[in-house]
């Protein structure tokens, strides 16, 4: 990777008419619909699962901002991240619950207005959070799961893509110029790549010691370049080659790279995807169209949970009403991931915020 970061060579564009295919016939099959106490299930074949839409509430003073992002530490805590109100600076951004979705602690006013993207990463006999801010945050940061800071980053001004002084101006201005970073994958030779998904929109490696190396990427129509590169994940399922894949959100496809950078495929076949997780064969795509998509280890679709895009096309404000939303669909899956049994954790980008449990029944 070029220290001035220049775009990824071009190469052959790889269409994966078989996914679109799979993607189009695979509708979700949900027993019970509707508001209802009765169980609701979603999913297809050996991939179903029990919805609960209330897993997790916040008790007083706490309330939700939108929700973000997911993650599970190794003692199946629960940590979630809302956007949270640039006003509200004593409110924390940052929630923890244990297994059983009972509240543990709060923390990370400093993400309020700009809370977006967080991860869970072991070190040694210790885990960390990595957390990424946009807006007027602008930064991203190593924390300990209690919530003090080990170390926060801003703008890579030798990458040569930002405006001047983009490292120290906490105004929230938009643009290719500009550092608005969305998620955070983890290397296996301890670095990280930061996606810059609303800034930029180029994908920024660091090494063990958060030292900036290099990126590649920006904006452009694919093949090694993006339209908002929202979400990042280092892909290692068994029988795979070990790739990086990116989100590229507004086209509605994946990009997948060597770990150096170099693009390899695009998939398509997804509405506006937006980060992923894996779990054994499995890779998770949540779709802010509306449903969270299930692929194989030769990613192909093997399961949608939670479609709703049917209620989504028929009201665009749907996220701001929530006694409009059906029980066991989706409105916005902004992000999700597995836990240690395959179960699944969804955070929707809907105004009151909401996250939801998905438990295996299959």
């Amino acid at each position: 990777m070029s220290a001035n970061c220049p775009r990824t060579g071009r190469r052959r564009f790889l269409r994966r008419t078989a996914l679109a295919a799979a993607a189009a016939a695979a509708s979700p099959r949900i027993l019970t619909a509707g508001r209802t106490s009765s169980e609701i299930i979603t999913g297809q074949g050996e991939h179903r699962f029990r919805v609960d839409h209330h897993c997790v509430e916040l008790p007083d003073p706490y309330f939700w901002q939108t929700t973000h992002n997911v993650a599970v530490d190794s003692q199946s805590r629960l940590y979630v991240i809302h956007e949270g109100r640039a006003e509200l600076t004593d409110h924390p951004s940052i929630f923890v619950f244990d297994h059983e979705g009972r509240f543990i602690r709060a923390f990370g006013s400093q993400f309020q207005g700009g809370g977006h993207g967080l991860e869970v990463r072991r070190e040694g006999s210790e885990e960390f959070l990595y957390v990424t801010g946009y807006q007027q945050v602008k930064m991203f940061s190593k924390m300990t799961l209690t919530g003090e800071v080990v170390w926060e980053k801003y703008a890579p001004m030798e990458s040569g893509v930002y405006a001047p002084n983009e490292d120290t101006d906490r105004k929230k201005i938009w643009g290719r110029d500009r550092f608005m970073p969305t998620n955070i994958a983890f290397a296996d030779d301890g670095g990280f790549w930061v996606a810059d998904g609303y800034g930029s929109f180029y994908i920024h490696r660091y090494d063990a010691n958060a030292e900036w190396v290099g990126c590649f990427g920006g904006p452009g129509d694919g093949e090694g370049t993006f339209s908002t590169a929202h979400g990042i994940w280092l892909d290692k399922r068994p029988g795979r080659d070990t790739e990086l894949i990116v989100t590229d959100r507004a086209h509605h496809t994946l990009q997948t790279f060597s770990p150096d950078g170099t693009y390899r495929e695009t998939l398509t076949g997804f509405g506006m995807p937006a980060n992923f997780d894996t779990w054994e064969n499995l890779l998770l795509v949540p779709e802010l169209h509306a449903r969270v998509t299930l692929l194989d280890e030769t990613n192909q679709v093997v399961a949608h949970l939670g479609t709703g895009l049917d209620a989504l096309q028929a009201d665009r404000d749907l996220r701001n009403k929530p006694d409009a939303w059906r029980d066991g669909q989706f409105v916005h899956p902004h992000d999700a991931c597995f836990d240690a049994e395959g179960n699944i954790y969804v955070a929707e980008w809907v105004g009151t915020g909401r996250v939801t449990k998905l438990t295996r029944v299959s």
